[in-house]
C-alpha cells in the first residue's frame, strides 16, 4: 500500500509523487498535510531535511487543482515566499514535480535574473509563484503582478527571513493578498519575533512540530577538530582525500574566505566550486548543477546556501568556519543525511571560535564529540570602549604608550616650555 494514500490526496497528485519516488510520508508531512487539506492555517516547526516543502506543497497543489479556470493576466493564485534564490529555485523544482498531470503552472521571481523576462511571463498569470521578497516588491512597484487574487500564502524558512531583515517586506506584501486566504508558515527555529509574525499573518493556526529547535537530524554523525586557523586548509584537504569520490559541502563564514578557499583547493587538484553573494545567479546555478550531477565534488559556500541545497548525495558537511549565529550550524549540517541517508558533519574550531562553539553546543543541548586536537582556552574579544590588541583608544587614537604628546607633570597638566625672557 502506498502510504500517502492515507493523507487524503487525489489520485492525480498521488501518481505524480509516486512517479517521483516518494514512498513514506515524513513526520512533518503526516501531521501537516491533513490539517492543511482541511483549510487550517499552519505553523510548522521542523529542521531542514525533514520534508517541509512537500508538507505545504502537496496540500497547496491539491487545493489549486480543485479551483477551475486559469489565472487572469498579471495575477497569481498562490504565493510562496523564501529568503534566498537557491531555496526559491529548489521549492519550484519540487512543485513542478507535484503538478505533473495537471494544468497548473509554477514560476519563480528572484533577484539576479532579467526582470523583463519575469515581467513577460507574469503577464500571462501564474498559478503558483515562488519568490524572494525583494524582487517581488520590485515587480509590484512596476505593476507587473497583482496579488489580490492570491488565496494561499506560504512563508518558508520564516526565521531566516527575519534574520535577513525581510519583516518590512512582509508587511508590504501581505496586505496586497486576497482575503480570506490560507496561510502556512514554516520555520526551523522559534525566535520571539516568530510568535509576533504568527499572530499577525495566521488565523487560529494549528501548530505542528516534529523536532525541537536546535536538534540535528538523528542520522548525522558529528565531530570537531581543534585546529589553529592557518592550519585549517591543510586539515580540510587531508580529510577530503579520504573520500575523493563523494560530495562534500564546505561552509565558510565570509564571501572572500569562500572564494579564497575554493582557489586553494583547485590549486591542489580538487574539483571544487564556490557560491556566495559576490557570484551572479547564473554562476551560482551552474555551480550547484555541477555539484548535483557529481561533476564537481566539493562546493564551498557561505550561509546563503545553508537552506537552499537539497542534494540527497551530500555525504559530508564541513564547517570550515563556525557560524556566528548558532542556529545556522544546525541548518548547515542539515544539508547531509537527507532522504533517509546517513551523513557526516565535521567542524573545525580555532581558539578564536571557542566562544562560538559554546553557543552552538548550548543551542543543541549536547557536546560535539572531539575527533582531534585539544580544546584551547577561549580568546576573549576586547570590551567595547577599551583598547584593542594594539592599545588603541576609543575613536582610533594613537596607542597610549606613544601618544605623540608632551608628558604630564605630577599635577596631570601638560608641561609647558618656559617663556623666554625678552631681550634687554
Amino acid at each position: 500500500m502506498f502510504d500517502f494514500d492515507m493523507l487524503g490526496l487525489s489520485p492525480t497528485l498521488l501518481k505524480a509523487i509516486k512517479d517521483a519516488g516518494y514512498d513514506t510520508p515524513t513526520p512533518i508531512q503526516n501531521q501537516a498535510i491533513p490539517l492543511a487539506l482541511q483549510g487550517h492555517d499552519i505553523m510548522g516547526l521542523a529542521q531542514t531535511g525533514t520534508g517541509k516543502t512537500a508538507a505545504f506543497g502537496l496540500p497547496l497543489v491539491e487545493h489549486l487543482m480543485q479551483i477551475p479556470g486559469r489565472p487572469d493576466p498579471k495575477t497569481v493564485k498562490a504565493l510562496i515566499l523564501a529568503p534566498t534564490r537557491e531555496l526559491t529555485n529548489q521549492i519550484a523544482e519540487n512543485l513542478k514535480t507535484y503538478v505533473k498531470g495537471s494544468k497548473l503552472r509554477v514560476g519563480t521571481v528572484v533577484g539576479g535574473q532579467s526582470i523583463n523576462t519575469q515581467i513577460r511571463f507574469l503577464a500571462r498569470g501564474i498559478d503558483i509563484l515562488v519568490a524572494t521578497p525583494g524582487r517581488l516588491i520590485d515587480l509590484m512597484d512596476r505593476g507587473a503582478v497583482r496579488l489580490s487574487s492570491a488565496q494561499f500564502l506560504v512563508l518558508d524558512e520564516a526565521d531566516q527571513m527575519l534574520d535577513l531583515g525581510f519583516i518590512h517586506a512582509l508587511r508590504r506584501i501581505a496586505p496586497e493578498l486576497g482575503s480570506p486566504r490560507q496561510t502556512m508558515l514554516f520555520s526551523a527555529t522559534m525566535p520571539k519575533q516568530m510568535e509576533e509574525l504568527s499572530s499577525a499573518y495566521l488565523t487560529n493556526p494549528r501548530k505542528v512540530q516534529v523536532s525541537p529547535p536546535g536538534k540535528a537530524a538523528d542520522k548525522i554523525t558529528q565531530s570537531i577538530f581543534f585546529v589553529e586557523k592557518p592550519r585549517k586548509p591543510r586539515k580540510l584537504m587531508e580529510l577530503l582525500r579520504r573520500h575523493p569520490d563523494t560530495l562534500s559541502l564546505v561552509f565558510s563564514r565570509t564571501k572572500h574566505g569562500a572564494e579564497r578557499l575554493m582557489k586553494q583547493l583547485v590549486a591542489e587538484g580538487f574539483d571544487a566550486a564556490s557560491i556566495h553573494g559576490n557570484k551572479s545567479q547564473g554562476q551560482r546555478d551552474r555551480a550547484i548543477k555541477a555539484f548535483k550531477t557529481g561533476q564537481t565534488k566539493i562546493l564551498v559556500a557561505t550561509d546563503v546556501a545553508a537552506r537552499g541545497i537539497d542534494i540527497p548525495d551530500v555525504r559530508t558537511v564541513y564547517n570550515f568556519d563556525l557560524p556566528e549565529v548558532p542556529d545556522n550550524y544546525v541548518h548547515r549540517i542539515g544539508r547531509t543525511a537527507r532522504a533517509g541517508k546517513d551523513g557526516e558533519a565535521i567542524a573545525f574550531c580555532s581558539a578564536e571560535e571557542v566562544g562560538l562553539l559554546k553557543q552552538i553546543e548550548k543551542v543543541m543541548k549536547k557536546s560535539i564529540p572531539v575527533a582531534g586536537g585539544e580544546r584551547p582556552e577561549e580568546v576573549q574579544a576586547p570590551k567595547k570602549g577599551r583598547g584593542g590588541p594594539r592599545g588603541r583608544r576609543p575613536g582610533g587614537g594613537r596607542p597610549s604608550g606613544n601618544t605623540g604628546q608632551k608628558p604630564a607633570n605630577n599635577n596631570g597638566n601638560r608641561r609647558r616650555k618656559p617663556r623666554r625672557k625678552p631681550a634687554a
